[in-house]
C-alpha cells in the first residue's frame, strides 16, 4: 500500500497542466545531493543545502532538477544500492525535506525529476535479507535471481557473464550450517542484486513506487539502466553475435512492457509526468521503441558526448540521434556529462577527448585545462542551441575540471573493481564550491572560527578559489555568465529547444545550422579564425571575436533578418 502523505504534505503540490509539452523543451540541472550544498556542516551536501540554493537555480534558468538516488542505501555505489525507495537517507534529511523541496521548487516554476532504479536494489533491502533467511526454493528468493552452482559440487558460477562494472556476476551465498550456498545474480556490484522483473510483486511494487512520488508532486523519474531488467530465464551465455532482442540480459523485447505500465500510470496524474530513461542501446530503431507514444517520453543521448572534438564527428552524431528520434517524433536530449563522466574541461582538454569510457580513465592523464575550458564553453553554446531538451550536471555551469583525487579518499567501486587501476568516477563528484577562497568554499557552512568544523566527504582543490559561484558572478568573462546568458536567451527565443533545424553551408571544419528562420549557431572546430556567416546582431559568443572572425574553438549565436 501507499504510504499516506505526511502533515507537512497533505496537500500535494499541483503540476501546470498548462504546460504539457514542457519536457520537449526543458532545460534540466542534474543535482547530485550529497555534493551539492551542505547545511549542517557534516561534510555531506543534503536536501536543505539545496532549498537555501534553489534561488541560485532559478537564476540559472533551469526548468527542473534530476536529483540522483536520495533514498536510504549503504552508500556502496554512490546511492545506486537503494534499500527503502519511501523514504530519504538520514544524510540528505528526511521525507518531510524532499516534500518541502518538491513545492518550494515548483513555487520557482522548477519542476523534480527522480532517479529510479529499477534493475536491482540494495543488499540491504528487506526483500533480499528475506531472500537469504528463508533459503534456496522460498518464494522469497524468487523476487531475484538465485540458482545452484555449476560443475560437481556447484562451485562454479551459473553463467560467464561479464559486469557493466567488470569483474564477475554471481555472488555464492552461505547457508545457515556455513555450508556454500546458491549463487545469485547482479549486474552490478554484489551490494547490487538484480530483481527478477519476471515476478508480480516486482512490478506491482515499483508501479507504487511510481505512485508514491508522483502523489508528492514528482514530474518525472529518470529511470537507470532502462534496458537490462528482463533477462532470459534459461540464462545462456552471450553469443558471439547477438540478434536484436535476443542478448540474455540487455534489450530484450519483454522489457517494453514494463514501460507501457509505468506509462499508464504516469499518464493518470494531472499535468505530465515525464519518464527518461537511460537507454543504452546502439541499434537506432531499438532505441526509438523505447520512445514510442505510449511508453517513455524521452531517454539519454550519451552519443553526443562520446565522440571527439571534431566538426564531422559531431555532426554524425547530431544527424544520428536526430534521425533515430524522428520516427517517434520523441525529441532529443543533449548532454555533455553527468555523475559517471569525466567533465567537458577535462575531457576536451586531452589529447584522446572522448574520455567517456571508464576504461579510459587514467591516473595522471595530462590535461590541457586552458584548451579544455575554451572548448567546454563552445560545446555549451552548441548543445544548448540544438533542437530537443537540455541536461546541465551540477557544477559544468562553473566550468570544474575533474579532479585527481588521491587513492585514499576514492569510494567509487569502479575505482577498485579496476584493481586501483582506474580512478573511477568521483573525480567528477566532489562538492562544488560557492564562494570564499579557501575549501570548503562555502559548501559547509563556517564554524564559531570561521572555518567549517568538518572537511568535505571528498576534498576540493584550493585552486578552485577563482572558480567559485562568488568569483564567476563578478566576472562577465565566466563561464557561469557564459551559462546564464545562454538559458535567458534559449527561454527567450522561440527558435530554440524543440523545432526543427537546418544545416547550412560551411568549411569543412565548422558546424553551422540554423534554428527558425531567424537564429543561427556556428562552431569553429577548424584551426584558424572563421567568418560569420551575414546576420544584423550577435546574440552570444562562447569567444571574444577578433577582428570581426569567430575564434577557433569557439560557438557563436546570431540573429539574422527573418
Amino acid at each position: 500500500m501507499t504510504t499516506p502523505l505526511t502533515e507537512y504534505g497533505t496537500t500535494a503540490p499541483s503540476l501546470p497542466a498548462d504546460d504539457a509539452l514542457w519536457w520537449r523543451s526543458a532545460v534540466i540541472y542534474q543535482v547530485y545531493v550529497r555534493s551539492f550544498a551542505d547545511s549542517d556542516g557534516d561534510g555531506t551536501g543534503d536536501l536543505r543545502g539545496v532549498r537555501s540554493r534553489l534561488g541560485y537555480l532559478k537564476e540559472l534558468g533551469v526548468d527542473a532538477l534530476w536529483f540522483n538516488p536520495w533514498y536510504p542505501s549503504p552508500l556502496a555505489d554512490g546511492g545506486y544500492d537503494v534499500s527503502d525507495y519511501r523514504d530519504i537517507h538520514p544524510a540528505f534529511g528526511t521525507l518531510e525535506d524532499a516534500e518541502l523541496l518538491i513545492s518550494e521548487a515548483l513555487a520557482l516554476g522548477i519542476r523534480t525529476i527522480i532517479d529510479v532504479v529499477p534493475n536491482h536494489v540494495s543488499s540491504e533491502h528487506a526483500w533480499f535479507q528475506a531472500a537469504l533467511a528463508a533459503g534456496p526454493g522460498s518464494p522469497e528468493r524468487e523476487r531475484f535471481w538465485f540458482h545452484p552452482g555449476k560443475g560437481p559440487n556447484g562451485d562454479e558460477m551459473p553463467t560467464g557473464w561479464i559486469s557493466n562494472f567488470q569483474g564477475d556476476t554471481w555472488t555464492r551465498t552461505t547457508n545457515p550450517d556455513g555450508t556454500p550456498g546458491e549463487w545469485y545474480l547482479h549486474l552490478f556490484t554484489p551490494e547490487q542484486p538484480d530483481l527478477n522483473w519476471n515476478h508480480p510483486d516486482v512490478r506491482a511494487e515499483h508501479e507504487d513506487v511510481l505512485r508514491f512520488w508522483f502523489d508528492r508532486g514528482v514530474a518525472g523519474v529518470r529511470i537507470d539502466s532502462a534496458g537490462l531488467l528482463i533477462k532470459d530465464p534459461a540464462l545462456p551465455e552471450v553469443p558471439a553475435e547477438v540478434r536484436p532482442g535476443e542478448h540474455p540480459t540487455e534489450d530484450r523485447d519483454e522489457v517494453h512492457d514494463v514501460y507501457r505500465a509505468w506509462r499508464r500510470i504516469a499518464d493518470s496524474y494531472e499535468g505530465t509526468r515525464v519518464l527518461v530513461g537511460e537507454v543504452w542501446v546502439p541499434d537506432a530503431a531499438r532505441f526509438a521503441a523505447y520512445l514510442r507514444p505510449d511508453e517513455m517520453h524521452t531517454a539519454f543521448n550519451f552519443d553526443f558526448m562520446t565522440r571527439q572534438w571534431r566538426a564531422d564527428e559531431l555532426r554524425a552524431s547530431i544527424d544520428l540521434m536526430l534521425a533515430a528520434h524522428a520516427p517517434v517524433g520523441a525529441p532529443s536530449t543533449w548532454v555533455l556529462s553527468n555523475h559517471d563522466v569525466t567533465r567537458p574541461v577535462t575531457r576536451y582538454g586531452r589529447a584522446d577527448d572522448t574520455g567517456f569510457a571508464f576504461a579510459r580513465k587514467r591516473f595522471g592523464t595530462p590535461t590541457d585545462v586552458e584548451l579544455g575550458t575554451r572548448r567546454a564553453r563552445a560545446a555549451a553554446l552548441l548543445t544548448a542551441a540544438l533542437p530537443g531538451s537540455l541536461y546541465l550536471y551540477q557544477g559544468d555551469e562553473l566550468g570544474l575540471p575533474e579532479v585527481e583525487l588521491p587513492r585514499e579518499v576514492l569510494e567509487d567501486p569502479m575505482h577498485f573493481r579496476s584493481g586501483g587501476v582506474d580512478p573511477g568516477r568521483d573525480g567528477c563528484r566532489v562538492p562544488l564550491p560557492w564562494r570564499g577562497t579557501e575549501p570548503p568554499f562555502g559548501f559547509s557552512p563556517a564554524g564559531p572560527g570561521g572555518a567549517a568544523s568538518v572537511s568535505p566527504w571528498l576534498p576540493q582543490p584550493a585552486e578552485w578559489s577563482a572558480l567559485t559561484v562568488q568569483a564567476q558572478e563578478a566576472d562577465p568573462g565566466s563561464m557561469l555568465w557564459l551559462y546564464r546568458q545562454a538559458l535567458r536567451i534559449r527561454k527567450r527565443e522561440a527558435s530554440l529547444g524543440d523545432g526543427p533545424m537546418t544545416w547550412l553551408p560551411s568549411a569543412p571544419a565548422v558546424l553551422a545550422f540554423a534554428r527558425g528562420d531567424d537564429l543561427v549557431c556556428v562552431t569553429n572546430l577548424s584551426d584558424g579564425p572563421v567568418a560569420l556567416p551575414e546576420h544584423d546582431r550577435i546574440l552570444l559568443s562562447s569567444s571574444p571575436l577578433v577582428g570581426g572572425l569567430l575564434p577557433r574553438d569557439s560557438t557563436a549565436w546570431l540573429h539574422r533578418p527573418a
